[in-house]
């Protein structure tokens, strides 16, 4: 197990390679070296015919990638400890950018730019990771503690009723239509040439970066970061040494609902517009960021959202990209390729069995 992969890994045991096989994983090995061969082409001819629109669409992609890593490390934490998909988690963020707004602009009447308002948005910031991960605390509580020694349908199922729960409370609290929202970030950005690097995306990376940075040193070199490894090796072990598996399993929610948190205050803030059915697409997408760096791997999460991000940024931005229509297609394509190539996700290993 390393430092930052919560589940055990294992490394498979050498095995006679048959001809047939071999040659099937050289055709293989060949035709990814081609794709990536192509991609690097249509990269490199859009920086040569539009290098600022280039490099304006990699800095969206990177803000976008910060969001998404944020809700994608929720995803990787509860999996990496319990294997269980918490489908709710993107709905979960959702009611993070609605509790954002009520209280910035609703409860503290902030709706511009200054000294107050940026201190208040980081009251609000605390504020909302806090509710986030109590509430993700009180669904492991309610729904999932239960099920743990269920079969594995049972807590998926669960899972996809909480999103429900979720989605019909954002539906009652926003409402059927997407609600707009000031922002008190400040408007403009630094401009470098043609380039434009905006004060939101400084903040975004400003807020993304720490809270990664503290809970990979919360994961690697506290107690309860300890606590949460053993449980996510062996919970039966884990309690023999005196580690309370309930309150670790619990804390790992209390940090996903926080980072869900986090995120959806981002979100609110930057983009500016929330929506009741918000969850479900951006969890997805966030899903889809965790699978594709490695479930259960940390830096992983962190790497498969960035890379979306950017991959969403290039395609819909650049000139010789598809365009935003078939912005999830372009995604969901490259996920199934490495799917087929590398099942694992970038940085995932084959995983031992827990018995």
């Amino acid at each position: 197990m390393t430092d930052t992969v919560l589940r055990t890994e294992s490394r498979p045991a050498a095995v006679a390679v048959r001809p047939g096989v071999r040659l099937r994983q050289l055709a293989m090995r060949a035709v990814l070296v081609l794709l990536l061969a192509l991609g690097a082409v249509w990269l490199v001819a859009n920086l040569v015919h539009a290098p600022a629109q280039f490099f304006n669409s990699a800095i969206l992609g990177l803000s976008n990638g910060a969001l998404y890593a944020l809700i994608a490390l929720g995803y990787t934490l509860v999996y990496g400890i319990i294997e269980l998909i918490n489908f709710a988690h993107g709905d979960l963020f959702m009611i993070g950018t609605l509790c954002s707004g009520l209280l910035l602009t609703t409860v503290l009447h902030q709706t511009a730019s200054g000294g107050t308002a940026w201190l208040l948005f980081l009251l609000t910031l605390v504020a909302t990771m806090a509710f986030c991960g109590g509430v993700n605390v009180a669904i492991e509580f309610l729904a999932y503690r239960r099920l743990r020694r269920a079969p594995r349908l049972a807590p998926l199922i669960t899972a996809v009723g909480m999103s429900f729960v979720l989605q019909q409370v954002g539906l009652w609290w926003n409402g059927s239509t997407q609600k707009s929202w000031p922002s008190v970030l400040p408007p403009g950005g630094v401009r470098i040439g043609e380039v434009t690097i905006d004060y939101t995306f400084l903040i975004v990376v400003s807020v993304t970066v720490p809270v990664l940075l503290v809970l990979t040193w919360v994961v690697k070199k506290t107690k309860r970061g300890k606590a949460m490894r053993a449980t996510a090796q062996n919970q039966d072990a884990a309690r023999l040494r005196g580690i309370n598996v309930n309150r670790t399993i619990s804390f790992t929610f209390l940090l996903g609902g926080a980072l869900a948190g986090a995120a959806g205050v981002m979100y609110q803030q930057v983009i500016g517009t929330t929506r009741f059915d918000l969850g479900f697409q951006l969890g997805l997408i966030a899903f889809t960021a965790a699978v594709m760096g490695g479930i259960g791997n940390l830096t992983g999460a962190v790497l498969g959202g960035v890379l979306i991000g950017l991959v969403q940024g290039f395609n819909d931005g650049l000139p010789f990209g598809l365009g935003q229509k078939w912005s999830q297609t372009v995604v969901f394509s490259i996920l199934i390729l490495l799917m087929v190539f590398r099942p694992g996700g970038l940085l995932g290993r084959p995983l031992a069995e827990k018995v």
